[in-house]
């Protein structure tokens, strides 16, 4: 008789986000797992792991008994969106949705009511979570999703439901009350989808990318991977001591995957509602917070602090900076300013769960000089184990490794997303020739580090030259007087455009137009970075730079308002 085999628990096991979910409950129940404080009334919450845990089995016997149905492979399940900021209440949705065999939306709150309103329409989603401090935003949508969302689901503090139109609304917490805090939880393919992200639609309609469970696995085991090969001396390893705080709205991009590889570590993870300066300041003094993922504009914001010199934030030693370029000068400066403090780069987007390509200090760099590894840190880096990605021409041919020759980033590997949801149009615009076709530009230099330039639509066409934006974004924030700066182009009669400059000053600074120039030629033409050409040829200094929902320079609503910025330009001649 031939001996049974289990191949679905062996070679076929499946790599599910319930593996994740279920670590830190076997190996540190009784543990602080979870701390939120409420952003506005400063009220903490505090949860052991086993508390956490039993609440998300009440959320998916919830789920389960609202009829929210699993999916299978190639079909998505019941779309369970949530409109919510960074609470414990998110982090439970993040595991009982997709765990249970649901599609979990996080929908990014900060965009327009109009693609709010598209993106919950087009994922179809039958049950919408949304925080208190949102109510005023779904009360406004809520006539144009009511015939697509059969439930609404408040969450709050405070008990109670509000005295709003919203009908089919439960209360959160009664719903968990009213469930068993155990939970058989399916065993799922690894191939069932577990989420669905839509990009913030800056170049036109949102559009979804849809992640099964074995992608972000996959994403999640392989950042951890790259973290530990690390040789950056400046890198501090706490291992199962790390105390993160995850800044990273968690309707962005899964959190950069935080609320993913911290679950797995067990760690205890620290949830602000929403950034504040202050509160930022205050968690980390308070939790001991060692280390945050945040885009370049927040450490700006900790720059520009008054009071930034009161709190006690020793205990921070890592900070990711992605979502944007990290310019070595805006890194130079918040170290200064935070001694102990390191920031390193990376690069990811919202199809690929995001991150693709991180700083990475080789072996042999090590002991270089601290000036010369900073450089190194804040080149965008190495792609991540696991993915296969090149910088090619427009033949689609690798670029030569010169630092200089632009080229189109494309990748593929098992977290680049498979496919848009509903939109085979533009699903087979990105998906070309077997790679994922990003549409950033970038250069690679003799150690083989590719270094962002530019979006495509933002590269500057001036003659018959391009202009990487992002190189003078860089140079400029090297000055001690800028805080911020970003370079967009504007129409030019000769040239067809050229490049503006637009500065946001640190608090106190007499600094003017032509200081930037002055900077930009002797650290940038004189050293033979730029060439004399490239400099700006209109120089804006505002109050602020317009940004995007999750914190990137917004080129398009610059060049939307440009007549405002060009009134307030200085004309450089000289250039």
């Amino acid at each position: 008789m031939a001996k049974e085999t289990f191949p679905e628990f062996s070679s076929h096991y499946p790599l599910l986000l319930t593996t994740f979910m279920k670590r830190p409950v076997k190996v540190y129940p009784n543990e602080i797992g979870v701390v939120y404080r409420n952003h506005v009334t400063g009220e903490y919450f505090r949860f052991t792991w086993m508390e956490w845990y039993k609440r998300t089995c009440r959320l998916a016997n919830a789920l389960k008994k609202l009829n929210i149905n699993p999916g299978e492979p190639g079909k998505p399940g019941d779309r369970v969106a949530t409109m919510a900021l960074n609470t414990h209440r998110h982090l439970e949705i993040y595991y009982a949705a997709p765990c249970s065999g649901a599609m979990l939306h996080t929908i990014n709150v900060r965009l327009s009511p109009e693609h709010i309103i598209f993106t919950i329409n087009h994922a179809g989603d039958k049950i919408l979570f949304f925080d208190d401090i949102l109510l005023r935003l779904v009360e406004g949508i809520y006539d144009h999703i009511k015939d697509t969302v059969k439930m609404f689901v408040y969450m709050s503090d405070k008990p109670g439901l509000p005295d709003t139109k919203i009908e089919n609304l439960y209360e959160y917490e009664e719903l968990l009350k009213a469930e068993s805090d155990e939970y058989e939880w399916p065993h799922l393919s690894e191939d069932n989808y577990a989420t669905l992200c839509y990009t913030t639609g800056t170049t036109g309609l949102p559009k979804g990318a849809m992640f099964t469970h074995r992608a972000i696995y996959l994403l999640c085991i392989h950042v951890q991977a790259y973290t530990v090969c690390s040789n950056d001396p400046a890198r501090v390893f706490l291992g199962e001591n790390t105390v993160p705080m995850i800044i990273t709205p968690l309707f962005h991009i899964h959190g950069w995957g935080a609320p993913f590889s911290y679950v797995l570590m067990g760690v205890k993870i620290v949830l602000p509602g929403t950034f504040t300066v202050q509160g930022f300041c205050e968690l980390v003094q308070t939790e001991r917070v060692s280390t945050v993922g945040v885009v370049p504009t927040i450490l700006a914001l900790l720059l520009e602090y008054p009071d930034l010199d009161k709190y006690d934030l020793s205990s921070l030693v890592s900070v990711a900076v992605g979502g944007g370029a990290l310019p070595l000068g805006l890194k130079n400066k918040i170290e200064k300013k935070l001694p102990g403090f390191t920031a390193s780069s990376g690069y990811g987007m919202t199809e690929t769960a995001p991150t693709t390509i991180a700083a990475f200090v080789k072996k042999y760099m090590s002991d270089w000089p601290k000036e010369k590894l900073d450089e190194v840190r804040v080149k965008t880096g190495l792609p991540l184990p696991g993915l296969d990605i090149e910088v090619v021409d427009e033949n689609g041919k690798p670029i030569p490794h010169d630092d200089n020759t632009l080229g189109e980033i494309v990748i593929r590997g098992p977290w680049v997303m498979e496919k848009y949801y509903k939109n085979p149009q533009k699903t087979a615009e990105v998906w070309r020739n077997g790679w994922f076709h990003t549409g950033d530009m970038a250069k690679i230099d003799e150690e083989d580090f590719i270094v962002i330039a530019d979006r495509m639509s933002d590269l500057i066409r001036s003659g018959a030259e391009m202009v990487p934006t992002v190189l003078l974004e860089n140079l400029a924030a090297m000055a001690d007087f800028v805080l911020e700066a970003t370079v967009v182009g504007v129409p030019d009669e000769v040239w067809g455009e050229k490049a503006m400059a637009i500065i946001k000053l640190i608090p106190g600074s007499d600094k003017n137009e032509q200081d930037l120039i002055d900077f930009l030629t002797a650290e940038g033409v004189d050293k033979g970075k730029i060439t004399k050409w490239m400099l700006p040829k209109l120089v804006a200094i505002v109050d602020e730079i317009p940004k995007t929902s999750v914190g990137k320079f917004n080129k398009i609503a610059i060049r939307k308002d440009l007549d405002k910025f060009l009134a307030n330009a200085k004309d450089m001649k000289s250039n």
